[in-house]
């Protein structure tokens, strides 16, 4: 087919409890997924998914959960419809299901990996209390110099996920983020808010996960790559394993380029799909891209997604 798509995967915050479901109740693939990953890493996805519980919104199982349901839809709208894309990327989690997408990676393969990518990063925040808070309204550089004029004081703060101008996400240390808020504001930030999360992502006090995860890394990655992964840490592509083994461990450390992927990207494609759960990447791209962005998250809009490709109707 003519259309160049990016397919693109959202990460950690995009989850809640009901996601997936309609796919697993119309789709016996999703059952067969659902059963392979609960098989594969002893988690009750299922009862995760579907019913009320307090794991959620833990990292170890949130990411695997996030992953599943985004594996699941793209799953579907691949059988559905003969199509390859042109790229693929995610937003920090969302880089895995990207080497799903890519067939660099295993979709249960993939699952098992980010739940011990959840753990690790969970041990490593285990000692200290973290956390990441958003600022809205001010430039990068504005940022940027304040935290580093705040670390220069032994403040733990690092700017780690560029999302789109005017929003980038903070990590650090939970106190010395709340100590951060204020100088933000003052600063003329829209708004300075902490986030629920439980870990701080992409920055230094991750480093104890790198080893471990690399090790897994190299047993679960294949050199077998059918479209080029955009790097959350470069903002370039990459296709090898060598390449992924050492752009993915550096991920967890170093922050996530989203807004300069789609920049990079913009001219090389004429739509954007996104697979998985809600549509925060449509929200970001809104500010990044004129060009259409799709979304597939149950069975109705992958209905509608494959019938707005068939038509091209974007491409007059």
């Amino acid at each position: 087919m003519s259309v160049k798509c990016a397919f693109l995967f959202a990460g950690q915050g995009s989850q809640s409890l009901g996601m997936g479901r309609d796919f697993f109740e119309n789709s016996d693939i999703a059952k067969s997924m659902v059963a392979d990953a609960t098989a594969r890493t002893g988690i009750n996805f299922e009862k995760l998914l579907f019913e009320e519980n307090d794991d959620l919104s833990q990292t170890e199982f949130t990411q695997p959960a996030i992953l599943l349901v985004a594996t699941i839809a793209h799953k579907l709208f691949t059988d559905a419809i003969d199509i390859k894309p042109v790229l693929t990327m995610g937003h920090s989690l969302g880089e895995f299901s990207a080497l799903v997408a890519s067939g660099a990676l295993d979709a249960i393969d993939a699952v098992e990996l980010v739940n011990l990518r959840g753990k690790l990063m969970s041990e490593a925040c285990s000692k200290q209390e973290v956390g990441m808070m958003v600022s809205l309204g001010l430039k990068d550089d504005v940022v940027e110099k304040i935290c580093q004029e705040q670390r220069d004081l032994g403040v733990q703060v690092w700017a780690v996920n560029y999302n789109a101008d005017g929003q980038i996400v903070i990590a650090g240390i939970k106190k010395d983020l709340e100590i951060l808020a204020p100088i933000l504001k003052e600063a003329k930030a829209k708004r300075a808010m902490l986030l629920n999360m439980s870990v701080a992502s992409h920055c230094p006090l991750l480093e104890s996960a790198v080893a471990p995860l690399s090790e897994k890394l190299h047993e679960m990655i294949k050199d077998e790559f059918i479209a080029p992964v955009i790097s959350n840490v470069t903002a370039k592509p990459y296709s090898t394993k060598a390449e992924s083994l050492e752009l993915l461990a550096k991920q967890l450390v170093e922050p996530v380029k989203y807004k300069q992927s789609i920049s990079n990207i913009d001219d090389e494609v004429d739509c954007y799909i996104e697979f998985g759960h809600g549509s925060v990447l449509k929200g970001l791209n809104r500010k990044a891209t004129k060009k259409p962005h799709f979304n597939v998250n149950d069975m109705a809009s992958l209905q509608a997604t494959i019938e707005e490709i068939n038509r091209e109707k974007f491409l007059v």
